[in-house]
């Protein structure tokens, strides 16, 4: 099965940029929907983003304007650019396949509901 691994998170004071990033450890063929969710302390996993195989994208509104998903088809590797950060934004931040096709030229499975192991977001001065 695919893994998914984050990377990029951190502390960063308010105001601040951070770019997470989700690898595939495999080559991705094809995929529906990718996207990223984050769990604060106390509360509920909640959708932060996501983007479709065909490149449409969906923001959660307490973030719009300040995030930006994307994906390096090249790279097996999906984005998430987050500006204007708010200590409100605190969490881990996971990364997410609904379904995935992956594996080698010779070699391809799916995959579903496939997580990363997530990345810690701290915003703080």
């Amino acid at each position: 099965q695919v893994q998914l691994v984050e990377s990029g998170g951190g502390l960063v004071q308010p105001g601040g940029s951070l770019r997470l990033s989700c690898a595939a450890s495999r080559t991705i063929f094809s995929f529906n929907t990718m996207g990223w969710y984050r769990q604060a302390p106390g509360k509920e996993r909640e959708s932060v983003a996501g983007i479709t195989s065909g490149g449409s994208t969906n923001y959660a509104d307490s973030v719009k304007g300040r995030i930006t998903i994307s994906r390096d088809n090249a790279k097996n590797t999906v984005y998430l650019q987050m500006n204007a950060l708010k200590p409100e934004d605190t969490a881990v931040y996971y990364c997410h396949a609904d379904s995935v096709l992956a594996g080698s030229s010779s070699t391809r499975r799916w995959s579903f509901d496939v997580w990363g192991q997530g990345t810690q977001v701290t915003v703080s001065s």
